[in-house]
């Protein structure tokens, strides 16, 4: 989280008030949907210290951050106040942004599974009532997608499972592909004939043997041809 610095009349009045554990606990408790507030020990509420908003935007944004025990585990509850009378577009982005700098910050403080947090926005601005979407994939030009995309598994290219036949047939990638894979073998010398197969050998016969001679070089070790033209 950013370093400390000096809070502005917003910042004086938003956490004066949810500084105090019995006012935050009453906040949630009134504000949280049930199905969210079920999971949530709110006995175990306990400020932490620091703001996930960067320097630039102080002015206009105040957030506080809550841990807590739920029905999961370690989980986090993160208050943001938008100071400014027009409201952010992307605010549900910006949100999510906030919540995974929150996970980030409970993995590098020694934690092995990532925290449930739960983002909150408290809205006072001119415009009734809130104008945009709360939900982030709906800030996609196609919110569908973007919830199959990230909702799912991400695409793995996993090497290591893959056959070098299979990977022979990869056309201008194969020659990478079959290097990286082997790359910490101590003997690739196996591989110069896998290698020729795959170059052209009029147009690519000095690019395969700069890549042979590296490989004998460091004694046909895995350090060899890391930038092979296909």
């Amino acid at each position: 989280m950013p370093k400390k610095r000096s809070p502005t009349p917003h910042d004086l009045v938003f956490k004066t008030f949810l500084s105090q554990m019995e006012t935050a606990r009453d906040f949630i408790a009134i504000h949280l949907p049930p199905a969210l507030l079920c999971l949530c020990d709110l006995q175990t509420l306990h400020l932490e210290s620091g703001s996930f908003i960067e320097d630039d935007l102080h002015p206009y944004f105040s957030d506080m951050l809550y841990s807590l025990k739920t029905a999961c585990g370690d989980g986090y509850i993160h208050v943001l106040i938008e100071h400014q009378s027009s409201p952010d577009k992307h605010m549900a982005f910006r949100l999510m942004r906030y919540a995974i700098a929150a996970m980030q910050r409970h993995l590098e403080a020694g934690n092995k599974t990532l925290p449930l947090v739960i983002p909150i926005l408290f809205y006072q601005g001119r415009k009734s009532p809130y104008p945009y979407s709360m939900n982030w994939l709906n800030h996609f030009t196609d919110p569908q997608l973007a919830g199959k995309i990230y909702a799912q598994d991400f695409p793995l290219v996993d090497i290591t499972v893959i056959a070098d036949d299979e990977i022979m047939q990869h056309r201008s990638i194969a020659a990478l592909t079959l290097i990286q894979k082997h790359i910490r073998q101590r003997d690739l010398t196996q591989l110069f004939d896998k290698l020729a197969a795959l170059f052209n050998p009029q147009r690519h016969q000095r690019t395969t043997g700069d890549c042979a001679g590296k490989l004998h070089a460091t004694g046909g070790k895995g350090s060899g041809c890391p930038h092979t033209t296909v």
